[in-house]
């Protein structure tokens, strides 16, 4: 299992991320979208209205190289801020569109290398880990 159970139920729970791309000159894109964790596959799948068009699509495709944050403050007295980034490679994928929805059928999927947590998991408070290994740090 890659993610830890607390971190999948976090990531059920929320339906807004910033993903980060790589454009072709090196610089970063940061953009809000909507996923969904896919627990056959253990990877977050991003979906979105017109993706195959989109800057994020073509940079995916373009060299592969992402990472996803879900965030949120459930409460501000006490304060209480849970992190999930997810750091990985991901592959664009063309299933079919729904275009009542204006879905084009694409998607991005992102298959996690590092996973960095805080405020989720209740065994500790913030966790480091690459996939291949599951050690924390």
């Amino acid at each position: 299992m890659i993610f830890t159970e607390a971190e999948i139920a976090y990531l059920e729970g929320q339906n807004l991320g910033r993903l980060a791309t790589a454009q072709p000159d090196g610089t970063l894109q940061a953009s809000p979208v909507g996923f969904a964790y896919n627990a056959e596959l253990e990877t977050i799948d991003v979906r979105g209205h017109g993706m195959a068009g989109s800057r994020k699509f073509k940079n995916v495709a373009d060299n592969g190289r992402v990472a996803i944050v879900v965030d949120d403050i459930p409460s501000f007295d006490p304060l209480v801020v849970r992190c999930l980034e997810v750091r990985g490679t991901a592959e664009t994928v063309q299933g079919p569109a729904d275009p009542a929805l204006g879905d084009d059928g694409a998607l991005i999927r992102i298959h996690p290398k590092r996973i960095i947590s805080f405020g989720v998991n209740e065994e500790f408070d913030m966790a480091k880990r690459n996939t291949s290994n599951r050690t924390v740090g």
